[in-house]
């Protein structure tokens, strides 16, 4: 098995200079916003003066290049700043935010295998019948949605009309950190279901008529245990790839459904701080984004050497 994960070092290295050109881009795009943090705190009553001191307290003054290397230096000893908004380390946000979208993004895709799975078997068992089509027709709707008006939608008619879920928040208990959850995790989950799902679909079909499945139906197999040990097993591994590689769009995503929840994680942090102008943390929640996303990469590469005895990333690659 340590054979066959020698690749995880190799593949963190190459990440480096992945999280390096991040921090450039995200640097210069976020000061290319227009507008002044100086005087987006100030108000803008405030004197040219108090904001020229404001800017050289923040060292916003300094050349972007010197600016850059100031942040780089901090960087590296683990410092990323002091928000210009709450006037509090950038870390400590972080650290409160985190938990809070990981917590979100690993319950939506629970909820996307719950919905994705079964809405697979039943495609695959009867491809171009009519629960086939109904299937494909759902994968079609759930992708052409846009999140956040899916997200709104569900929020006014569960909650709003119905009353069965908060508007938003987060709540103070595990019990209610699902309840809160609910309605952004389903968001999330639908707009990832359709991908999983025509993966599965695909693999399931081509699975279910393999030699193999043959073999183990002549053998008396069949329903549930044929599904699980030969067919759903087998399936699922060209879709971890596929779950890999949306799980970084699922954490794009759920920015943008935070804030419509009023969920406090990471989502919310960074919309409040790109109106406010709030370079270290629109920098500090960038670089984190961007760290999960090649996380999740070489998560997903170990998922499928894990699952599939024939890879060996160590010395070939994917057949």
């Amino acid at each position: 098995m340590s054979h066959r994960l020698r690749f995880v070092p190799g593949r963190l290295l190459q990440a480096v200079p992945v999280v390096f050109g991040v921090t450039i881009v995200v640097f210069f795009m976020v000061h290319l916003l227009p507008g002044n943090p100086a005087l987006t705190l100030l108000g803008q009553t405030a004197t040219p003066d108090r904001v020229a001191a404001l800017n050289h307290q923040l060292g916003l003054d300094e050349p972007l290049w010197q600016q850059y290397g100031t942040f780089l230096r901090h960087l590296v000893t683990g410092d990323l700043g002091t928000s210009i908004t709450y006037q509090q380390p950038v870390a400590d946000l972080i650290v409160t935010a985190l938990p809070v979208t990981l917590e979100l993004v690993v319950f939506a895709l629970v909820l996307a295998l719950l919905i994705s799975i079964p809405l697979a078997g039943l495609a695959a068992t009867r491809p171009g019948r009519g629960r086939d089509l109904g299937v494909r027709a759902f994968t079609l709707v759930g992708q052409g949605m846009p999140q956040f008006w899916v997200g709104i939608m569900l929020l006014l008619l569960l909650a709003v009309r119905l009353g069965a879920f908060p508007v938003g928040g987060y709540g103070d208990t595990p019990g209610e950190h699902v309840y809160y959850l609910f309605l952004p995790s389903l968001t999330l989950a639908i707009a990832l279901a359709p991908q999983v799902i025509r993966s599965l679909r695909a693999s399931m079909i081509s699975v279910l008529g393999s030699e193999y499945v043959g073999t183990a139906r002549s053998k008396g197999a069949g329903g549930a245990a044929l599904f699980r040990g030969h067919v759903l097993r087998n399936a699922a591994i060209p879709t971890v790839s596929i779950v890999g590689v949306n799980l970084g769009y699922l954490v794009g995503g759920s920015l943008v459904i935070e804030k419509v929840f009023a969920v406090p994680g990471l989502g919310s942090l960074m919309v409040n701080a790109i109106f406010s102008r709030d370079f270290p943390t629109i920098q500090a929640v960038s670089l984190v984004v961007a760290l999960f996303v090649v996380v999740v990469g070489v998560l997903t590469d170990v998922a499928y050497t894990l699952l599939d005895p024939r890879v060996d990333l160590a010395v070939g690659g994917r057949p």
